[in-house]
């Protein structure tokens, strides 16, 4: 039996550049794995076929589930016959902004390269990866990344200093379509400052990330969906230097100093009832394939 662990990310800083003439988005951004994770189990089975059994979410066990394409495509390309038990234990809030079904689809690709010893690198994997999915490659191996194109060119960065996250996801359902369609690109009314945020990266310096957190997307999102910005807010009026909403959303993170002030943090926002799911957390460096 193979164990992987599927890390979520938050964008500390996302930016969209123009919409590509093959109808994708380019991107600037820079990805952070955070400590909230899925469990995800892989057994060999003489029987050939996919068998994927998920416990703490409704989520399909079939083509329909990225888990599932996952193992497909891996097990098509290196023509295995055998089959395989996939059992995920749901922990990252779904439709969340947070990468879960990519960071689960990742987990299962660095498990049966692993299972079947089928012998891929992590830039094997990450060129597969995008096939199905603009965040998987990041997934692969998660950390501190620089992401351009539509999200498969990568590259790393220093991880962040030593801080403190509240993460909340509000009890509304965000479509990731929804976003890009209503995104004005040409009108975009600011930038993030993705290269000043880099520098500041590399020089461990808290104060110049936080200060340059920004996502384009909120320009869509916020008007929509106002607790985003009312959970922005709350996050920041208790002791977060700055929060942002994370890839489409709806999931907001404040970046904090200290410990017990994000234990507090979390505390409130879940008593207040600005969000279902309520986390006090870190950042982490993520997973090796």
């Amino acid at each position: 039996m193979i164990y992987q662990k599927a890390y979520a990310k938050v964008n500390i800083g996302l930016d969209v550049l123009r919409r590509r003439p093959d109808g994708y988005h380019e991107l600037k951004m820079i990805m952070q794995t955070v400590d909230i994770c899925d469990d995800l189990t892989f057994e060999k089975e003489s029987e050939p076929g996919i068998r994927l059994r998920i416990d703490g979410a409704d989520l399909p066990t079939d083509e329909n589930n990225l888990i599932y394409r996952a193992a497909a495509l891996l097990m098509e390309e290196k023509k295995i016959r055998e089959g395989v038990a996939i059992t995920l234990t749901k922990r990252i809030p779904i439709a969340a902004g947070m990468a879960g079904g990519s960071a689960d689809a990742a987990a299962t690709m660095r498990g049966l390269n692993r299972l079947f010893e089928m012998g891929y690198s992590v830039e094997e994997l990450r060129k597969l990866g995008v096939k199905l999915g603009a965040d998987i490659p990041y997934c692969i191996s998660g950390g501190t990344m620089l992401s351009e194109g539509i999200g498969e060119v990568l590259t790393p960065l220093p991880a962040p200093p030593k801080c403190y996250l509240a993460v909340a996801k509000p009890d509304i359902d965000v479509s990731t379509a929804f976003v890009y369609q209503n995104l004005r690109v040409d009108s975009l009314p600011f930038h993030p400052d993705i290269d000043g945020m880099a520098d500041a990266l590399a020089a461990g310096d808290l104060q110049g990330i936080t200060d340059r957190m920004g996502n384009v997307l909120e320009t869509v999102t916020v008007p929509a969906y106002p607790v985003i910005d009312r959970i922005k807010k709350r996050m920041c009026e208790l002791g977060a230097e700055n929060a942002l909403m994370s890839g489409s959303g709806p999931t907001v993170f404040g970046i904090f100093k200290e410990r017990e002030t994000v234990v507090k943090a979390a505390e409130t926002i879940r008593k207040e009832k600005l969000a279902g799911a309520v986390f006090a957390t870190w950042f982490c460096s993520g997973v090796n394939a």
